[in-house]
């Protein structure tokens, strides 16, 4: 979720405001939202740096494309979908097939069962075998939770459009006796942590 809560009346007068130039108004915007980019666009790109480039390139193209924002109420999902285009333009601009690194931060309880990191370890490795534009959708549908009436007009498809590519996905990912969920992702794994100093 975000980081800072904005009501719908709230939301459209922020946006109101940036639209006419208000960059106070526009800030605000970022500092609600901008966790939900960079986390969506890490799922696709795979990689801190290139999830930041991304949500900072969909941050331009806001400010700028902002009056064409037809339904404030779909300012969320319209950001994220466009973090999550430019997540796949980095990604093909990069060709990036190489190895991943993952920074599995360990949990603090003592009892934590350390093999709870698989789960990290196998979603990383599901989500690399995806095609960017299948990432972009996982990562629209769990990083962001959008669900599929939120999704159907960014993807430009239906709802029940948005269920059945979901819903495809999920056999793709089975490989050998193990088996990734991509349709229930289980509430402790985190897709990006933010390290803080």
């Amino acid at each position: 979720m975000t980081s800072l809560a904005l009501d719908s009346a709230a939301i459209a007068t922020t946006v109101e405001r940036a639209i006419a130039g208000d960059e106070i108004a526009f800030a605000r915007i970022v500092g609600t939202y901008h966790l939900d980019l960079v986390r969506v666009a890490y799922v696709i790109c795979g990689d801190e740096g290139l999830a930041e480039d991304a949500a900072q390139a969909a941050w331009w193209i806001a400010w700028r494309k902002l009056p064409s924002l037809r339904d404030p109420e779909r300012l969320r999902p319209w950001l994220v979908a466009v973090a999550a285009n430019e997540a796949r333009k980095l990604v093909r601009r990069e060709h990036r097939h190489g190895i991943v690194e993952l920074k599995i931060a360990p949990d603090p309880s003592p009892e934590a069962d350390p093999a709870g990191a698989i789960d990290h370890v196998d979603l990383a490795n599901a989500l690399r075998h995806l095609k960017p534009e299948d990432r972009a959708l996982v990562a629209l549908r769990y990083a962001a939770d959008l669900d599929s009436s939120e999704l159907a007009p960014v993807l430009g498809i239906s709802p029940s459009g948005v269920r059945t590519r979901l819903s495809r996905l999920t056999p793709t990912q089975r490989r050998g006796s193990r088996t990734t969920e991509l349709s229930r992702p289980r509430r402790s794994v985190t897709l990006w942590r933010t390290h803080s100093s």
